[in-house]
């Protein structure tokens, strides 16, 4: 019931987000019309459509968006119906005689001036409103915050249920509740506006324009994009108090990410419709406080897609039976699992005894990782000593329904999901979780307090408040804010000049480089890259020459060597040299110092033959 208040509550909510505009003129469409009879049946269509796409996107395949992205064109085509024979009464004269029949009925029932036909009949009939609603309802992406993240989260890990659906009935219902109150509100103004003004025709022929207007803003995908983003903003802070207020759990937004695909959470939504809105709610949720008891979440699933376990012989989900599990998806090469790792380490130190397991998930991001030589050097050199699933195929990945690098999946005994997390952080509520389910396995003397973790290097915590430069690609499949002139040359040798002047995260090469679509290679001794950046940290991913022969470097800030700023990889005057693929640290800064501003990074190549991939910051 809480959920349902919850999901209620946001659906209110969405009246006061921007993204919400494009529907409106659908909605006022109706104003001054009988409520029962033609308000009603289409916020009733519009509810049932909504919920219905909502559920099927947030539990189907790719099959689900596609056949809502024809049934929105479907839809666009219908409501511009309707706003054309708002606009243009005479139009459906002029179509063929099918559509005559079916146009006047349409502009009919869409009249907002109380035409004397519907007076001394019955009223307007509910099912032209109804249709209206269905349509709108195809049409209607509502701004993923985190109240409808959370169900919509909710319902993508547990499937299709009753459930689901009526707490998005419940979301959906609450708009419609919103909107119908700004309905009865408009018009009560529209009808004071035609008695005082005789305004009765403008009107109509306005809304009819802004019902054109709202097809164009939807076809052109205005309603998830710039909408939904400023809407975000706008309703975020609203939605998660009630979210803490009603006790809802906690899912922290991530360094999110999929398989070759590698961004921030809030910066994943690459998908349409009903669809991209599930996306875009889930990657959104923000820190709520989790509940006890923990509720199920599902089943382990299968391990068996692993091309090779280190530390360990095969495990599977059956032979886990009587152990509480930490599942731990990560890539050697991501910054922000390395700062998680320092925690699972711990905690796999501190309850091995009492029984808990820890198994990583290694899922590579670049092809270098998928070298289970390199994997296994990482995991020697990490110091990891637990059981480590190689999932070069992304098998265990997609088991999970995965999209996140870190992220921790909690199992008891009986092999059920009960909590998880994405993302660094959260590290105390996290371990309190491994002891809860420890003491429901039975295990006696659960050791107490939360371990004492001191991070070095690049294993340290982000200083996030003065981080203000994003996780930046090299290759050109993923590059952005790249500034050397001419721009990327793909796949083949060329030479490049770095920007003279570049701005805050933006970033160059300079002298011969091979741009490929995952890391550019430097063709010749002297290559540069500069990079514009603010942040304390400053790391890169490198890799040797393909024979894997070391490559010296010089790492200067604003044209200086980096002295006490230098990093863990490189030395006081500059020097450094790249002897492996992973992940190099080349600035280390002060903010104490004063240190931590807009500042220019270069790195000068003394060899060639090396590979730059990423660079990420902290």
């Amino acid at each position: 019931m809480t959920l349902l208040i919850l999901a209620y509550l946001g659906g209110i909510l969405t009246i006061v987000s921007p993204c919400i505009l494009p529907v409106l003129p659908f909605v006022f469409s109706r104003a001054g019309q009988s409520f029962s009879r033609s308000v009603l049946p289409m916020l009733a269509g519009m509810v049932l459509m909504f919920a219905l796409v909502a559920t099927l996107a947030a539990v189907g395949g790719s099959w689900v968006v596609q056949a809502n992205q024809y049934g929105r064109w479907l839809a666009l085509a219908l409501v511009a119906l309707f706003g054309a024979t708002l606009l243009f009464p005479k139009l459906a004269e002029r179509l063929t005689h099918p559509l005559v029949s079916l146009g006047d009925r349409l502009s009919q029932s869409a009249q907002t001036d109380g035409i004397a036909k519907d007076a001394v009949t019955s009223g307007p009939r509910p099912g032209p409103s109804f249709l209206l609603g269905i349509a709108t309802g195809l049409l209607w992406a509502p701004c993923a915050g985190p109240i409808l993240g959370l169900v919509l989260t909710g319902a993508a890990l547990q499937g299709a249920s009753v459930g689901t659906t009526l707490l998005l009935v419940a979301y959906a219902a609450g708009a419609a509740t919103s909107l119908a109150l700004a309905l009865l509100v408009g018009g009560r103004v529209f009808a004071a506006m035609k008695r005082s003004l005789g305004a009765g025709e403008w009107i109509r022929r306005g809304l009819g324009g802004l019902m054109l207007a709202g097809v164009a803003a939807i076809a052109l995908g205005l309603d998830t994009g710039v909408l939904a983003q400023v809407s975000t903003a706008s309703t975020g802070g609203i939605e998660q108090k009630l979210v803490e207020q009603l006790g809802a759990r906690r899912h922290d937004a991530a360094h999110t990410d999929t398989p070759g695909q590698n961004a921030p959470a809030a910066d994943q939504a690459n998908a349409g419709g009903a669809a991209m809105t599930a996306t875009g709610g889930a990657m959104m949720l923000a820190a709520v406080d989790a509940p006890a008891p923990l509720p199920v979440e599902g089943q382990l699933p299968s391990l068996d897609g692993a091309v090779q376990w280190l530390n360990s012989p095969p495990l599977s989900a059956q032979a886990l039976r009587g152990k509480v599990v930490l599942i731990d998806f990560w890539t050697y090469s991501c910054i922000n699992c390395l700062r998680t790792l320092p925690y699972v380490k711990a905690w796999a130190q501190k309850y091995r005894d009492q029984g808990l397991v820890v198994i990583g998930v290694h899922a590579p991001e670049f092809a270098f990782e998928r070298d289970i030589g390199n994997v296994t050097k990482a995991v020697h050199d990490l110091g990891v000593d637990y059981p480590v699933a190689i999932d070069n195929n992304y098998a265990i990945w997609r088991a999970f329904n995965n999209q996140y690098w870190p992220a921790h999946y909690f199992v008891d005994a009986q092999g059920r999901v009960r909590y998880h997390h994405f993302g660094e952080g959260n590290y105390a509520e996290s371990e309190r979780v491994i002891q809860q389910l420890l003491r429901e396995a039975g295990a006696k003397q659960v050791a107490g307090g939360i371990a004492d973790v001191q991070a070095n290097g690049v294993q340290q915590a982000a200083d996030m408040r003065d981080v203000a430069s994003p996780e930046t690609y090299v290759g050109y499949e993923r590059a952005d804010h790249f500034a050397s002139p001419g721009g990327a040359v793909r796949d083949q040798a060329s030479d490049y000049r770095a920007p003279s002047m570049p701005s805050l995260n933006q970033w160059g090469l300079a002298g011969g480089w091979r741009v490929g679509p995952e890391q550019a290679t430097a063709t010749e001794t002297g290559a540069r890259i500069v990079y514009r950046f603010h942040a304390r940290d400053l790391h890169l991913v490198l890799g040797p020459d393909t024979n894997g022969k070391p490559v010296r470097f010089r790492v200067t800030i604003d044209g200086n060597a980096p002295g006490n700023a230098h990093g863990t990889d490189v030395t006081a005057d500059g020097a450094g040299t790249v002897t492996s693929q992973r992940l190099y640290q080349l600035v280390r800064q002060s903010a104490q110092a004063g240190e931590v501003r807009d500042r220019t990074f270069s790195i000068e190549f003394l060899d060639p033959g090396v590979s730059a991939y990423a660079f990420t910051f902290g």
